[in-house]
């Protein structure tokens, strides 16, 4: 008997806790109405927990010290384990009504980065999505992804692909989640993006974990996240608290001066622009906030009077010419090719030479 009562913690079918106390009353000679005695619980409730009909109170699970000799704390915890057992497979059961839910989203593409477990049971699955999204079930989701009075959730991206799109969202809040940050310092943040622009020179791999750890000290977290098909999310800014805020980015078009030009972009935003605010940066038209992130961009990448003077030197359609006046400024040649490209001062197929692709690990 006593192996057994170990046994009952963690069995792999587990039982309502009268079937157990059912047996221990046979194995004692002790009946129904003889436990009602010595309890002072009603013969009917002793009869009801024996038949599952009911639970085990803290209450009764003392009484049942007293009479029996068995831990309180045995029966609560029997009680806790089969009321638990029943929630899930109430749950489980709810979950293979998700499957359409389950189907409109890349799943697939998710286990493939590893953002997911992969399971053939299909509630196993939804299970795995929901706690992904950190929601109860699909009406949950809807309510927080796909409300349409919310400004970024009505943004032609999300419309297009809301599911795939609130999975990229979602991975980003994931990854500033687990990222510790300071509070936000304005100031502070101000003199971290300055310190960044040597960095532009570097490769991923170099300057990735620098650019979030110099970030999170100012109390902004940088998540830098794969794109996914159909997301045509450049980036998004955000605050997640008053202290924090989050710049996120997708790595879309992963040439070197267009990831820059982004992440000062999304920077500008938290400079300029209020908390409340949520910027998702896509094919969608700009307003007047995205064209002042886009000048602080601009400005921030290659100040306005010297890019004035280079310009009007005249000399600037050269390897030689960018090379040299990138190393004035202390920044990455393929920063001024983008920017002459940008504004037409030459081809878009001139100079991509000294571009490079970044790549990620993911």
């Amino acid at each position: 008997m006593a192996n057994r009562i170990v046994n009952e913690y963690n069995p792999e079918n587990i039982t309502h806790p009268g079937e157990t106390l059912n047996d221990i009353l046979k194995e004692r000679g002790m009946s129904q109405l003889e436990l009602s005695v010595r309890t002072g619980r009603p013969k009917t409730k002793i009869n009801e927990i024996i038949k599952g009909k009911i639970s085990i109170t803290p209450e009764t699970a003392i009484q049942l010290e007293n009479v029996l000799g068995i831990p309180a704390d045995f029966w609560n915890t029997r009680q806790k384990k089969y009321d638990e057992n029943i929630a899930k497979k109430e749950a489980a059961e709810r979950m293979k009504e998700y499957s359409q839910w389950l189907k409109s989203m890349p799943v697939n593409e998710m286990v493939k980065l590893g953002w997911l477990k992969k399971f053939d049971d299909v509630a196993l699955q939804a299970w795995e999505l929901l706690k992904y999204f950190g929601v109860n079930s699909p009406s949950e989701w809807k309510n927080i992804w796909d409300c349409n009075d919310i400004a970024y959730r009505q943004s032609f991206c999300f419309k297009k692909n809301p599911e795939a799109t609130s999975v990229w969202l979602r991975k980003g809040e994931i990854e500033a989640q687990n990222l510790r940050c300071s509070r936000f310092d304005k100031q502070r943040f101000s003199s971290v993006l300055k310190t960044l622009l040597p960095m532009t020179k570097l490769n991923p791999e170099e300057f990735e974990s620098k650019v979030i750890d110099l970030c999170a000290e100012s109390g902004v977290a940088v998540a830098f996240v794969p794109p996914l098909k159909g997301v045509t999310v450049y980036g998004i800014t955000r605050w997640l608290t008053p202290e924090k805020a989050l710049i996120q980015l997708s790595l879309r078009g992963k040439f070197e001066d267009i990831f820059w030009f982004t992440f000062f972009h999304e920077a500008g935003h938290i400079l300029l622009h209020g908390k409340k605010d949520i910027f998702i940066e896509s094919d969608d038209k700009k307003d007047a906030k995205e064209t002042e992130a886009d000048v602080f961009s601009r400005d921030m990448l290659i100040p306005f009077d010297k890019w004035q003077n280079f310009i009007q030197s005249g000399n600037y359609k050269t390897k030689k010419a960018v090379s040299g006046f990138a190393a004035e400024l202390g920044i990455s040649p393929a920063i001024v090719v983008g920017r002459l490209q940008h504004e037409k001062f030459i081809g878009f197929s001139h100079l991509n030479d000294m571009k490079r692709k970044y790549d990620f690990a993911e």
